[in-house]
């Protein structure tokens, strides 16, 4: 019979706490969101107001704030249950992966939704989120060569590739540019953080002199 030997047991232990931590800043998030509607229901929404106000410089603040308001539980619930799916496959990498990943997307998607969306359109909801988590796992496999993460992101593909594709067509009262640009901003958090980056400069020859 063979026993684990101690590096394998270490590893198996910190592998587990970086899942462990991830899930928690997943739950995090997601209980924000959920704490947010509440106090915005008991305020009469008065907390909407602080979403991405398209080109006015007061909104940009609401780059920060509109993935955790929503438009009423029903609006909360359609994008709690892809994210919490979504971003479990990325906390299973930590939860350093999942804020770097959250951080780019709503950064970026956010800009890309103040600077296209409607002149005085608000924009609020976790979506931008949901997008941009789609479009980092489908593509991550292709960045870092993975095979186990390429067909994580066939899965994700063929699961909600259809819902991803209709939130790209522009419908009344759907943001299609949150959409869009979190999907752009997903794809860049892919290249920015994939493995094959750091090796590549590691092995850079450096010059002699």
């Amino acid at each position: 019979m063979s026993y684990p030997t101690p590096a394998r047991r270490t590893r198996s232990v910190v592998d587990g706490a970086k899942i462990t931590s991830g899930l928690i800043l997943l739950g995090v998030l997601v209980g924000l969101m959920w704490l947010s509607e509440i106090v915005d229901t008991a305020l009469n929404g008065k907390l909407d107001q602080y979403g991405i106000l398209a080109r006015d410089p007061d909104g940009l603040f609401g780059i920060l704030t509109s993935p955790f308001l929503h438009g009423g539980f029903g609006h909360l619930i359609s994008n709690t249950l892809p994210l919490l799916a979504l971003g479990a496959l990325i906390a299973f990498s930590g939860a350093l992966r999942l804020f770097s990943v959250t951080a780019i997307v709503a950064t970026i998607g956010g800009l890309g939704t103040w600077l296209t969306s409607p002149p005085h359109s608000n924009t609020i909801g976790a979506s931008g989120l949901v997008f941009g988590f789609a479009g980092y796992l489908i593509t991550r496999g292709v960045f870092n060569r993975r095979l186990g993460q390429v067909a994580i992101g066939v899965l994700v593909v063929l699961i909600w590739g259809g819902g991803l594709l209709s939130g790209l067509l522009p419908q009344d009262g759907i943001s299609w540019q949150g959409h869009l640009f979190g999907g752009i901003a997903g794809i860049f958090a892919a290249w920015v953080l994939s493995d094959d980056r750091p090796k590549a400069i590691a092995a850079t020859p450096r010059p002699v002199i």
